[in-house]
């Protein structure tokens, strides 16, 4: 890495104090082998560089960040972790190169690795772009696929997940056809990110998504669009990878408890319940016992989809995203894991599609 791309980093820090002091400290541990403190360093410097207000200084800190959370845990000798780091460093900063007098062996190898397995993904043009993107890509909106009317319950609608939480409530109390009618037209109105064209590319966008979620993601009696991965999808578009896995128990989100036949809370409030010694333990008998636990975890799955930088809108300032969705009996169907950043990916995108901008930075939206 050359001195000019740190020099850079620091440079574009200054803006907020505490992100510099911490970029320092990590680089001056990182320095000294200090990797464990090096890694602290970093995570604060994530949270930090995280917080709301502050996107223009976490796109200035975050290839630094990703280079020396992976160069540390590279001197820690944990390769693997190592290598995904370097990947998403790449994705940002494919170009640079090491200096094998400054830097290790193990952290010179960790990124060859890295470099080369994103090239061996590259070379694999399915891989590369994913069931769901192909799928998308190959998708005709069905005729009529568009149309729309003007009911009490259209906020309710897919249309949700752009609506803002004023207009949800301005639409709520209007009383006629007509008023609805021409909310409705003003909606995407101000969402039609060409507006100098007849069609609204935007609206045009949505309804595609929508239909497609439709067909694909539909969960027993509920819409496919109204789900958890229909919501995803509308917001961002196809994944550039998507795949899942079988949950088994000893997995973080398959334990014992989780692949029981009742939930967590139903167990928390049977430990909880009122009554007597004996009444309490028949209760919690029920719900953990023998005869409630699944034995077959066919029906226990969690279902991934892996966004790239290319694939994400350029306000997201995440080099990549994974969205994790549990389908486990007990549990639910499709349920989307709220973890804090693909919860702030969703946030960024309702904002962008608030004012008519795209949602997705690459060309197959």
């Amino acid at each position: 890495m050359t001195s000019f791309f740190l020099a850079a980093v620091l440079s574009s820090l200054l803006a907020t104090a505490s992100l510099p002091d911490l970029f320092q400290k990590a680089k001056q541990e990182f320095k000294l082998g200090s990797y464990d403190k090096a890694l602290a360093t970093l995570k604060s410097l994530d949270e930090e560089s995280s917080k709301p207000g502050l996107e223009k200084e976490r796109t200035a800190v975050l290839p630094g960040l990703l280079f020396y959370k992976a160069a540390s845990l590279a001197g820690l000798g944990r390769e693997k972790e190592a290598v995904e780091e370097f990947e998403s460093f790449l994705a940002l900063k494919p170009d640079v190169k090491l200096d094998p007098a400054v830097y290790s062996k193990a952290v010179i190898g960790a990124m060859d690795k890295a470099r080369n397995e994103i090239a061996a993904q590259r070379t694999n043009p399915a891989e590369e772009a994913g069931a769901l993107q192909a799928a998308y890509k190959a998708f005709v909106l069905p005729a009529g696929g568009q149309d729309e009317g003007a009911s009490e319950d259209w906020a309710a609608g897919p249309v949700k997940w752009l609506l803002t939480p004023m207009e949800s409530r301005s639409y709520t109390v209007l009383a006629d056809p007509q008023s609805r009618s021409e909310f409705i037209v003003d909606f995407w109105k101000k969402r039609d990110s060409v507006p100098e064209t007849p069609e609204n590319e935007f609206r045009d966008e949505f309804h595609r998504r929508v239909a497609f979620a439709d067909n694909h993601f539909a969960l027993d009696e509920k819409r496919g669009s109204l789900t958890d991965r229909g919501m995803v999808f509308i917001l961002l578009g196809p994944p550039s990878y998507n795949g899942r896995k079988k949950l088994h128990t000893g997995d973080d989100i398959a334990d014992a408890p989780g692949l029981s036949r009742y939930s967590r809370s139903e167990q928390t409030a049977a430990q909880l319940s009122a009554g007597s010694g004996a009444q309490r333990l028949e209760r919690i008998e029920k719900v953990s016992g023998p005869g409630t636990t699944i034995q077959d975890a066919t029906s226990n799955f969690l279902e991934i989809w892996h966004y790239q930088r290319r694939d994400l809108p350029s306000e997201v300032p995440f080099p990549d995203l994974d969205f994790e969705f549990v389908t486990k009996v007990g549990y639910g169907k499709g349920v989307l894991q709220r973890d804090e950043k693909p919860l702030s990916a969703l946030d960024r995108a309702r904002v962008m599609a608030a004012s008519g901008k795209p949602t997705r930075s690459g060309p197959s939206s």
